[in-house]
């Protein structure tokens, strides 16, 4: 199969960009793993979605209606249950029902998207039972499956996404006990504790971990490291988010370390050419409309690379504690920090001074984005000041 672009993801970054492609004229194929095409919004049933990119208020199922839609419109040729296994600059190899294909593409847009770290791999000790959860297999339980999950939950975490599991478990029936973090407090905005923990009493523990998960067929209890005791039978690990980065990994691009994704630049290219990477796969984890932004930004370097075939690789941005990360996404340079501060953010290129930001509070699991002019210099450090 020959095609201009393959796009490996059928989440909002890829559907976007395949869409804007389409219209642009190019032959787009979508290679989505799932059996429906939509990405997470498919299963996440709040409202919120589209607000920057549609300018809509919608639900997540109808975001990811929307998307696919659009794209089908356009002529997208969009192929789901289709899981790509390698990647190259000029195409992949693709594995359906019907077998293997070789997809020969003048270009790849890697738009894998990113997933929570499970309770094995923050190496959480303890029984082995039934009922631990990551968001997003609760959310499938919920809006796929329509199945309950317990009746007494701990959420682990208190970022944005650990306050939307706490509407989910409410909508299943099932109570929540309490919330942890070993932070000193949550790293949401205070609207949406109020709405969510705060609407159902639900404490927050803060500067605690998990100890030990307790429990034979079923979970019984968490153990705390403060050495206090949770009585619940469902656990949901949420956020600590990783990029879905291994095919990234296997097309050789160079990753930013701290983040585990591929770097990039303004136009997200990797340094792999014709490989670029969008979405949440080069900064884990922002909204899906900022990932349709990417898409929308990705999918005009596409098509001008596909005209002059001109590359250019990524500038690796050096950082300093608190933070642990930086790289761009289609509003600015997106970072993340290790522990609250209150800080300027200093930007250079070759040691010299680009940009200070004003003074502002920098919170973990919290989304930082600076607007960065498009013309000039590339920053290749930042660091708080």
């Amino acid at each position: 199969m020959n095609v201009d672009v393959l796009v490996v993801g059928g989440g909002p970054a890829g559907l976007t960009a395949a869409t804007q492609l389409a219209a642009l004229g190019h032959r787009v194929v979508v290679a989505e793993r799932e059996q429906e095409a939509g990405g997470i919004p498919r299963h996440t049933e709040h409202l919120g979605y589209g607000l920057r990119d549609v300018h809509r208020v919608l639900s997540g199922p109808a975001y990811a209606r929307r998307l696919v839609a659009r794209a089908t419109f356009a002529g997208v040729d969009v192929r789901t249950g289709a899981t790509v296994l390698d990647v190259t600059g000029s195409g992949a190899t693709l594995v359906t029902g019907a077998g293997t294909d070789r997809v020969t593409a003048r270009a790849v847009l890697l738009a894998t998207g990113v997933r929570e770290r499970p309770r094995a791999a923050r190496l959480v000790p303890g029984d082995r039972p039934a009922g631990v959860l990551t968001t997003g297999a609760l959310q499938q339980f919920a809006a796929l499956h329509h199945q309950r999950v317990g009746n007494r939950a701990v959420v682990v975490g208190a970022e944005h996404v650990s306050f939307s599991a706490v509407l989910t478990l409410r909508h299943l029936g099932c109570e929540v006990v309490a919330m942890t973090t070993p932070f000193d407090t949550h790293q949401t905005y205070e609207p949406l504790r109020w709405a969510t923990a705060g609407r159902f009493r639900v404490p927050i523990l803060t500067g605690v971990d998990i100890a030990a998960v307790e429990g034979r067929g079923r979970v019984e209890a968490l153990l705390l490291t403060d050495g206090s005791r949770l009585e619940c039978d469902t656990v949901v690990f949420t956020g600590d988010w990783i990029p879905d980065h291994e095919l990234a990994r296997r097309a050789g691009c160079a990753m930013v370390p701290a983040a585990r994704a591929p770097g990039v630049t303004r136009g997200f290219h990797t340094s792999v050419p014709g490989v670029f990477a969008a979405g949440n796969l080069v900064h884990p984890a922002e909204t899906a409309d900022i990932c349709a932004l990417d898409g929308r930004r990705v999918a005009g370097t596409i098509d001008r690379f596909l005209l002059d075939g001109a590359w250019r690789g990524p500038v690796v941005i050096a950082t300093e504690p608190p933070i642990v990360w930086a790289t761009w996404s289609a509003r600015g340079i997106t970072l993340r920090v290790t522990e609250r501060t209150t800080a300027r953010l200093q930007f250079t290129a070759a040691g010299q001074r680009l940009l200070t930001t004003r003074r502002r509070e920098l919170v973990p699991n919290r989304s930082i984005t600076v607007p960065f002019p498009g013309d000039g210099p590339t920053p290749d450090a930042v660091r708080a000041v």
